[in-house]
């Protein structure tokens, strides 16, 4: 793109303050320069481009027909140039901020109460990252993250969200109420893809429960948490399933646990770099994330703020 050739925008300014007072003097105090340097900058720009632009008369400054043409181009120019910078200085500055966490947290707890955080903060802009895959939150990949361990991340800040309770839930329409007619039951597995460590399977469970004939290696495979439940929802077969995302459908009676045992997985907590503890975009997510309403269990809510 050639460069745009311009004259001074010194002098478009003078002459553009001077056209619309229709006095050097007048433009002078605007500007708060001297008329003598007005009347400078003027001359200037009739020598660059060749034209007179004003008809000079006792203590008055008449346009030309050229000068006319040029002082109705500057001022609208000048005009938007001036909105655009007002528009600036008092439009809120917008902060985008990602959040990591599982799909299923994502959808069947955080999703419901962005509106929250729209309210309260409406300058930031959350984007979620659903992934089982730690991620570095490096300020570009992600900012903050909801991940199931030990509480032990170096540099991050790890505060505690709710304990991660894994239980044997189906539709009540199967009627199923005794661990052993289980295996005559389709198991439905939960495997995200690509994951090397996920919370629980129900080969973790059968070493506890020791159910007679229960072939762990069948049955229906999800990479969706979300799919599973849908599945046992559905009446699909058995599902081992984080008591936290079903307490929704265990209150409504869309599923049940038909029997034990009962499996501690790692609990899940929110974590954020040491470094950005103080800074207050990250703490509005910090706040909104532990504010949120109950629903996933007694132990959240036992550990939310107030």
């Amino acid at each position: 793109m050639n460069p745009r050739r311009l004259p001074s925008l010194s002098a478009l300014r003078a002459f553009e303050a001077a056209a619309r007072h229709e006095s050097a003097k007048q433009a002078a105090e605007e500007l708060s320069v001297t008329a003598t340097a007005i009347s400078h900058q003027i001359r200037g720009l009739e020598a660059s481009l060749g034209v007179a632009l004003f008809v000079r008369k006792p203590r008055q400054l008449v346009l030309t027909a050229q000068g006319r043409a040029l002082q109705e181009v500057l001022g609208a120019a000048f005009d938007a140039i001036g909105s655009a910078v007002e528009q600036l200085k008092t439009a809120p500055v917008r902060h985008a901020v990602t959040l990591s966490t599982t799909p299923a947290i994502a959808v069947r707890w955080l999703l419901s109460w962005i509106c929250l955080l729209r309210d309260a903060h409406p300058q930031i802009d959350l984007r979620i990252h659903a992934s089982h895959e730690p991620v570095a939150l490096d300020g570009v990949t992600a900012d903050l993250a909801v991940r199931y361990g030990d509480g032990h991340w170096p540099g991050l800040v790890a505060e505690k969200l709710f304990d991660n309770i894994f239980i044997p839930t189906c539709s009540p329409h199967l009627g199923l109420t005794q661990v052993a007619d289980l295996p005559q039951h389709p198991l439905l597995h939960f495997r995200p893809q690509q994951v090397s460590t996920f919370p629980m399977d129900w080969a973790g469970w059968q070493k506890q429960a020791q159910v007679p004939g229960l072939d762990v290696s069948a049955g229906l495979v999800f990479s969706d948490e979300t799919h599973a439940i849908s599945a046992a929802i559905g009446g699909q077969g058995v599902a081992l399933m984080s008591r936290p995302l079903i307490a929704d459908e265990l209150a409504e009676g869309r599923l049940v646990q038909p029997f034990g045992p009962e499996l501690a997985g790692k609990p899940f907590y929110l974590v954020y770099p040491q470094s950005r503890q103080d800074d207050p975009v990250i703490l509005a997510i910090r706040d909104w994330v532990l504010s949120v309403p109950g629903g996933l269990c007694l132990e959240a809510k036992q550990l939310l703020p107030g």
